[in-house]
């Protein structure tokens, strides 16, 4: 079974939890090596749920920190094992999960197994199921059978952000418009009422949409509202008599969820909609003093995250949370992913410089 060492450097974690399989359902070998490494680490208390490792330290600060990330990634497509590779003289390491999100965690692991002394005290979770539906996360599972290991001051989601600090998150909605007909042959196409040709409009209404961009606590956030996927039709003589348009639309945090649904409702109106998917946006929370403090620290300029992030599950529960780790967003689940070792390093010595006061 393999081991991690963790006094390596933060790139070299990098490289040996990338080459670790982890997608999503087959987390367990990584989680167990974790779950060994930081076990062996006197300063911290371990809790273990499912393929979630939550550690601990009890030092009665008079402030708590939570700083997560997810251990699974999406499916590989011979980008592993990770090698290194250089672009305009800077070294990158390149492979699956390096940008999401191995490089924040392997940072998380490194200051875990370092910081016996921090300035505040820390909750760190290494989760799985990150990649796949919200029933099957370890978020979602330790929020049911543990939500006090949720309790802190402020949460930070090690998820890509070029190493800049990214505020909350937008919220994701997902519906599906259908539009019916009635079959027939095609050599007699007026017999019958064609689905697909019925769901023109709804493809119309979408294109000339224009998506707002919403300012929410000095951060703004670009809003989207897109057909993502489209079916019907059953064979290639048949007049559909169904067609089916998923529509994904990322909201700004300033909308709940039901004035989400309510708003692709009034788009499609007149049209059969049924809501498949609902996770709410996250506000920025950069007003709490802990995380103004945390920005300057890490001398960030903040950013929307216009992504969905598990940084929404914190802002429900009244923690406020933030994006902060390494690597490019837009390559996440490339298939040229890769992550800077310098936003490793950066991001490395930011958070250190925070939890240490130094």
């Amino acid at each position: 079974m393999p081991t991690l060492d963790l006094t390596l450097s933060a790139a070299d974690l990098t490289r040996a939890i990338c080459d670790i399989p982890s997608v999503s359902d087959d987390e367990r070998v990584l989680a167990d090596a974790i779950d060994e490494a930081v076990r062996a680490l006197a300063h911290l208390e371990v809790h273990r749920d499912g393929d979630t490792i939550v550690a601990r330290t009890q030092l009665g600060r008079a402030q708590r920190v939570v700083i997560a990330g997810h251990i699974d990634t999406v499916p590989v497509n011979g980008n592993v094992p990770t090698r290194d590779v250089e672009i305009d003289g800077e070294p990158f390491i390149w492979g699956r999960g390096t940008v999401d999100m191995k490089g924040g965690t392997a940072v998380q692991l490194r200051l875990a197994a370092e910081l016996a002394d921090p300035v505040v005290d820390i909750t760190w979770i290494w989760y799985d199921h990150e990649e796949v539906e919200a029933s099957k996360s370890g978020l979602t599972r330790l929020a049911a059978t543990r939500p006090d290991l949720f309790a802190g001051d402020l949460a930070i989601l090690g998820e890509p952000s070029n190493g800049e600090v990214e505020g909350g998150c937008n919220g994701t909605l997902r519906v599906v418009a259908r539009t019916r007909g009635r079959r027939s042959h095609s050599a007699r196409a007026w017999m019958g009422e064609n689905a697909i040709h019925a769901a023109a409009p709804i493809l119309a209404r979408l294109a000339a949409y224009e998506p707002r961009e919403i300012v929410v606590d000095g951060l703004a956030y670009r809003e989207g509202l897109n057909a993502v996927r489209i079916s019907g039709g059953v064979a290639g003589n048949v007049i559909p008599d169904l067609c089916e348009v998923e529509v994904n639309f990322r909201f700004a945090p300033s909308r709940s969820g039901e004035q989400a649904v309510a708003h692709v409702r009034e788009v499609l109106e007149g049209f059969d909609v049924e809501v498949t998917d609902l996770a709410e946006g996250a506000r920025p929370g950069l007003d709490a003093p802990i995380a103004q403090d945390f920005v300057r620290a890490v001398g960030a300029t903040p950013r929307p995250k216009y992504g969905w992030t598990d940084v929404a599950r914190f802002s429900a529960l009244g923690v406020p949370a933030v994006n902060y780790g390494p690597g490019d967003p837009s390559l996440a689940h490339h298939d040229e992913e890769r992550v800077s070792v310098a936003q490793i390093e950066d991001v490395e010595r930011g958070l250190r410089a925070w939890l240490t006061a130094g």
